[in-house]
């Protein structure tokens, strides 16, 4: 793939600035954007996921030594020690305990991480619900493995880094959806992923696809994106499953007056939203399938609106400030019942999802002020190296 020459030459010029050499190898890893499947794939549903123009690019070479050193453009400089691969608790929400993570994932898949310097530049805003810490980490395995691992064990090792060494809760479609590239229909069923590559040509259909920006960002809020899975996963304990992917919708409806009494109506609720949610991933991909882009967007809007009453992510529980949940709000009326409108991500922060008809494109952005409104293109290619 052709990365634009300004920016690549600003990143290898940052690399030699920092290290004081030239680069060995230039790696670049998409943002993912959720099409269907809020919050399902950490309870084995389904997703339906794709790649974005928006990036995180990669300098790297190899030091000599038993570190990884990283400098991101704008952020603070960081090295980690290759030697102690332990979950380090003081270490808890940061990029080095991700680095750690992905190194002690290698290790355990039998490659071993080298010392390496690292220059980042990222066009994946932190908490803009692209998934820049997928990225980050999906880049980081990448690099540490010398481009010598498959796709989807990328994906494995940068999930169990956010898992267990990063300590957020996450399921594995933000890695996997990084690491593949283009458009996905993932069925996280009792076994390995089911993985079908799909074509969604949005320019074909007359759409564009915006995200809409809230202003707040969703980086500070782990405990509420991990009460989520928190609260299904006690609804599937309470029916005698580990998660909700294991129970029958039709068993889980009769057991509601248990479940209330034993789990609470918000876990109940969010339940409800991931066996709807998860089937409707499900149509969304046969829609793509068939060609028939109406029934998509009506499968998109259906979803948008179970996350808000259903899932509840869309705002912080007894915040006033509601930036989120008022984004939706005024792009549905700048959208004046056309196109569909939904939340982005894990929520709470970050933006809405809109697929805008061409014709209102242009003037969309304008419409929907006070907030940012950025127009994506899908990208076929995952994780790669480039040069």
């Amino acid at each position: 793939m052709l990365i634009p020459t300004s920016r690549r030459e600003r990143l290898t010029g940052m690399f030699t600035a920092v290290f004081g050499r030239e680069p060995e190898a230039v790696y670049s890893v998409p943002g993912r954007t959720e099409l269907g499947g809020n919050h399902t794939d950490h309870q084995r549903g389904r997703v339906l996921a794709a790649a974005v123009d928006a990036d995180m690019l990669a300098a790297a070479a190899e030091n000599g030594s038993s570190a990884v050193r990283v400098y991101s453009e704008g952020m603070e400089p960081f090295a980690v020690d290759l030697s102690a691969l332990d979950a380090r608790i003081d270490e808890r929400f940061t990029s080095a305990a991700l680095v750690r993570g992905v190194a002690a994932g290698l290790r355990d898949a039998g490659l071993e991480a080298r010392g390496t310097d690292i220059a980042v530049v990222s066009g994946v805003p932190v908490g803009s619900g692209l998934s820049s810490s997928a990225c980050f980490e999906v880049l980081c395995a990448l690099v540490l493995s010398r481009g010598l691992l498959g796709q989807e064990m990328l994906a494995h090792i940068a999930r169990r880094a956010e898992n267990e060494y990063f300590g957020k809760p996450c399921g594995l479609m933000d890695q996997l959806a990084c690491a593949l590239g283009g458009t996905a229909a993932i069925d996280f069923g009792p076994d390995e992923p089911g993985i079908e590559r799909l074509t969604l040509d949005l320019d074909g259909y007359g759409y564009a696809l915006y995200l809409v920006y809230c202003g707040a960002g969703h980086e500070n809020l782990t405990e509420e994106y991990a009460a989520i899975e928190q609260e299904m996963r006690s609804v599937a304990e309470h029916m005698g499953v580990h998660v909700l992917g294991e129970a029958r919708e039709s068993d889980f409806y009769a057991a509601v007056p248990q479940l209330r009494r034993a789990a609470g109506d918000r876990a109940v609720l969010r339940a409800a939203h991931f066996f709807a949610e998860s089937r409707r991933a499900a149509l969304e991909a046969e829609a793509i399938r068939a060609g028939d882009f109406g029934v998509f967007l009506s499968l998109v809007r259906d979803s948008g609106r179970s996350s808000a009453m259903y899932l509840q992510n869309l705002a912080v529980p007894g915040s006033a400030s509601q930036p989120l949940l008022l984004a939706q709000a005024v792009c549905e009326h700048a959208l004046d019942g056309r196109g569909a409108v939904r939340v982005h991500g894990g929520g709470f922060g970050g933006a809405v999802q809109c697929f805008v008809p061409a014709d209102m494109a242009e003037d969309f952005a304008a419409s929907v002020l006070p907030f940012e409104a950025v127009r994506l293109r899908l990208r076929g290619e995952g994780a790669v190296r480039v040069e």
